[in-house]
């Protein structure tokens, strides 16, 4: 019996291998989700038992509002109107307190709640202030005043409070909180003018530990989860058996390598620094370079919308077009020189050349094999779902900075000195450039690891490979 066809064996290792690039990933998300639930838990608890009063009210503290006429009315209060029945229904799960006192200690005063047609009722004809904007901390209160006369009966008379208190010294108003649209009044209790009162507000959610216990519980389990999934996917796996065959042995079998190990990655992105640079030159890449960024602002268009074209043929043929992927492959082939000789490495002052084709005497090119078939499956989550983690590395190495100011604000010129830490790294090479003339070799092999982990993961999201993007800055 022979042994099944090397690319038969292979399939099965390939589809370890993204299943444990899912699991990592998935692992990955579960768990900052899981430290989310766990930080909102602990937070919603630490506030619950540090930022309440001894009855587990939030409370503010007290202000002063003050006004000329006869009543202080807040404006309409909408209460629950998307919440669930549940929350607002019965007045049980959510209350406030208003407690407050007049200035004048001896001096009645009169706070209540009524449904905000009623109050309007009531308050027609006469002169009130009613709180268009507050704000606890800082305090700030603005009015907006009612002209009218004094109230034809005093407000505890009115049978349309759903709560109220009334009395000299500190009076104190509790209230379940119900769905419906509410205002808060405060007067004196004999209708008299003007009206003054010190007033802090409380509330307290009585769900609000089961809520801080159900996020703490779920953090816990998605944490779990999310380790579980990491360890399986990154635990180094077994081997797979090799197939049986008849017959004897061989006489002498070479150390088998572990299966499912890539010796090359197929994204290839090399650079061969050009020595010697001008120490000058540098300065004004930037400006030799805006033909190259011109072409290319129009290049990477049309490379976006045929890699979704591309989408589409993998999706239902499980091939990449052939003429689309040549032009996708020479649009990374130009941006790759361009940025060699410009601020994404500045390794060269050979001019690039105007071509997609490639330039092997060129001292930076790359190349990606033609996959003869891709996963239909897998390209509805490679691209977003299962490179996040690469993309969280590259937006650290490739993260955009600038300096100088927009060209339309003044007399500064707008300056792209590449991005993040590839884009700090070229520049501490170009400074020492200047003065001393040598490119640092440790940061040029840095700098070049880095552009090729980036232009791995702009393959691996453009759907030209399935094979994930190491984690490594080698060749």
């Amino acid at each position: 019996m022979a042994d099944p066809p090397t690319a038969d064996r292979a399939e099965p290792v390939r589809g370890r291998r993204v299943a444990r690039v899912v699991m990592i990933v998935f692992g990955a998300l579960a768990v900052l989700f899981a430290l989310a639930l766990l930080t909102g838990g602990g937070g919603l608890l630490w506030a619950q038992n540090a930022k309440t009063d001894s009855k587990g009210y939030f409370t503010t503290h007290t202000h002063r509002f003050a006004g000329s006429s006869y009543a202080i009315a807040s404006k309409s209060l909408d209460v629950g109107t998307d919440a669930p029945g549940w929350v607002f229904g019965s007045g049980r799960y959510a209350k406030v307190r208003i407690t407050a006192s007049s200035p004048a200690s001896t001096k009645p005063i009169f706070i209540g709640i009524g449904r905000n047609e009623d109050v309007a009722h009531y308050l027609a004809g006469t002169g009130y202030e009613e709180v268009t904007d507050f704000e606890a901390d800082p305090f700030s209160v603005d009015y907006r005043n009612h002209a009218g006369a004094a109230p034809v009966t005093p407000p505890a008379q009115q049978r349309f409070w759903v709560a109220s208190a009334q009395g000299s010294g500190s009076q104190a108003l509790t209230w379940g909180v119900r769905k419906g649209t509410w205002s808060v009044v405060a007067m004196n209790a004999d209708g008299s003018q003007p009206v003054a009162v010190d007033a802090s507000f409380g509330a307290k959610l009585s769900f609000l530990g089961w809520i801080a216990a159900g996020l703490l519980a779920g953090g816990v389990l998605f944490l779990l989860g999310g380790s579980g999934l990491i360890y399986l996917g990154a635990r180094r796996p077994a081997p797979l058996a090799p197939a049986m065959a008849a017959g004897p042995p061989p006489a002498a079998a070479a150390p088998a390598a572990e299966v499912g190990v890539i010796s090359g990655y197929p994204v290839v992105v090399e650079g061969r620094l050009d020595e010697p640079l001008s120490r000058w030159l540098w300065l004004v890449k930037w400006l030799l370079a805006l033909p190259h960024y011109v072409v290319l602002a129009i290049l990477w268009v049309a490379f976006f919308v045929l890699s979704m074209i591309a989408f589409f043929a993998i999706l239902f043929t499980g091939r990449y077009p052939r003429g689309i992927f040549e032009f996708n492959l020479g649009v990374l082939r130009w941006t790759w020189r361009v940025l060699f000789y410009s601020y994404g490495a500045l390794a060269t002052d050979r001019y690039p050349p105007f071509t997609l084709d490639p330039v092997p005497d060129y001292p930076a090119t790359l190349d990606v094999p033609y996959p003869e078939r891709l996963s239909r499956g897998l390209v509805l989550v490679k691209w977003w779902l299962l490179a996040i983690p690469q993309y969280l590395v590259v937006s650290v190495f490739a993260g955009g900075w600038y300096l100088g100011g927009l060209w339309w604000s003044g007399p500064w010129h707008l300056l792209w000195c590449g991005g993040g830490l590839i884009g700090l790294l070229v520049f501490f090479a170009a400074v020492v450039l200047l003065f001393t003339g040598r490119y640092l070799r440790d940061i040029f092999e840095l700098v070049l690891g880095m552009n090729r982990w980036v232009f791995r993961v702009v393959a691996y999201a453009a759907l030209m490979r399935d094979e994930y993007p190491p984690f490594r800055l080698g060749p």
